[in-house]
């Protein structure tokens, strides 16, 4: 991942602030995965694309660089051209913890159905064992108590997914708790976007968990592509639940900024399923990046004879009525990414130094949109706002 723009020509060094424990090249990433784990002839445990009734918990470590010291490494994180390589290369994984086997048993107890007692009891144990490694790593990295969760999109391994993370999470400085949440994807598009259905359970059963962690301030959620229908279903569900019990649902689920990159959602159906049930306040900040030159997207768009896929709107999209809706939401925010992307321009919003600069100010800084509160994106109008390659330069003008 490129060095963000944001230090290039910064005196401001992230690195400064972080815990003595996690000043190395290796970055410790919590991963949930609810893909198959598969057994090499070696006994070494790997997960590919297949699907798991359970999601596991625990340590992935990515290392970045080879041999490379922490010194270096921060050198070159702050560097546009650099001059060692840094690679990145999954160490380790080690599984923690493993919630039960999904849908739960059935058993009769007194003539009545009832979900199986050692089903809950495996559940509670599971709660126990994820509050305690987040209460583990939060004690190793004072300041900020919050989670970052990644949640990829199609055609993701898991060493995608949790490299993306890492990145991300390195250049933010390391704050909080990073989580890798790996769907089973990585066959085909037809396959992913059903896995992702799949795994809409498993996502809502571990943001549930993570709120219930007494040592968690704020959960924030950065979705990818397919990514983001899966975060936006299983809020959705957890929304409507936890309105039928009479509670606030932000509340309940400590959920600050929810983030979606490159959306791969069709806008009548985004609007109906999130949009007609107010799920879109249950963050307190939602944010969707953008982006006209999206192939993928637009191939999507192709196949399922979509108007328009989320990740592709534009202000001139929408009707008078729909602007006005979303004029009363000012924490509704869409970034227009007019920037320089690879062939398929899909993977910007971590690929682009401008658009990794202004997620990491909204991520880790938690700052609107508008030069007044720190991030000096170009208005448009209303709720949209544009960025640009130049975006956090000081060389040149943020305007320009």
């Amino acid at each position: 991942m490129p060095t963000p723009n944001l230090y290039v020509h910064s005196k401001t060094d992230p690195f400064q602030s972080v815990a003595p424990a996690l000043r190395s090249n290796q970055v410790d990433i919590l991963l949930a995965t609810d893909r198959a784990p598969i057994i090499d002839s070696a006994g070494k445990v790997t997960y590919g694309a297949g699907r798991s009734r359970s999601l596991m918990f625990g340590s992935c470590v990515v290392e970045i660089g080879k041999d490379v010291n922490w010194n270096e490494l921060t050198a070159e994180s702050r560097t546009q051209t650099r001059k060692t390589p840094l690679p990145l290369q999954v160490a380790s994984i080690r599984e923690v913890g493993r919630f039960p086997e999904t849908p739960y048993d059935l058993v009769e107890i007194g003539r009545q159905v009832k979900e199986d007692p050692l089903a809950r009891s495996a559940l509670a144990e599971a709660d126990v064992k994820l509050c305690d490694e987040i209460a583990r790593r939060l004690a190793q990295n004072p300041g900020k108590k919050d989670i970052f969760i990644f949640v990829p999109g199609v055609n993701y391994s898991l060493e995608e997914s949790v490299f993306v993370m890492a990145e991300l999470w390195h250049f933010m400085g390391r704050p909080g708790v990073a989580v890798a949440y790996s769907w089973p994807s990585g066959k085909n598009y037809a396959y992913d976007r059903e896995s992702g259905e799949f795994s809409v359970f498993h996502l809502k059963q571990f943001l549930r968990s993570l709120a219930m962690c007494p040592a968690v301030e704020k959960i924030h959620i950065l979705a990818h592509s397919r990514g983001s229908d899966v975060t936006m279903t299983a809020i959705r569900e957890l929304n409507i639940r936890f309105r039928s019990l009479d509670k606030d649902t932000r509340k309940e689920m400590k959920l600050g900024n929810v983030v979606l990159a490159a959306a791969d959602l069709d806008t009548d159906v985004f609007g109906q399923r999130v949009g007609a049930e107010r799920v879109q306040l249950v963050p307190e900040r939602l944010t969707i990046y953008i982006s006209k030159s999206d192939k993928a997207l637009g191939f999507a768009e192709w196949l399922f004879d979509s108007i328009r896929r989320l990740g592709q709107i534009s202000a001139e999209d929408m009707t008078p009525s729909q602007k006005q809706s979303l004029a009363v939401l000012p924490e509704v925010q869409f970034i227009d990414a007019r920037v320089k992307t690879d062939y398929l321009g899909h993977s910007y919003f971590h690929t682009n130094p401008a658009v990794s600069s202004d997620l990491i100010l909204l991520l880790r800084d938690d700052h609107s949109a508008g030069t007044e509160s720190g991030r000096p994106l170009i208005h448009q109008e209303g709720n949209f706002w544009e960025i640009r390659d130049n975006y956090m330069l000081q060389s040149t003008h943020p305007g320009d």
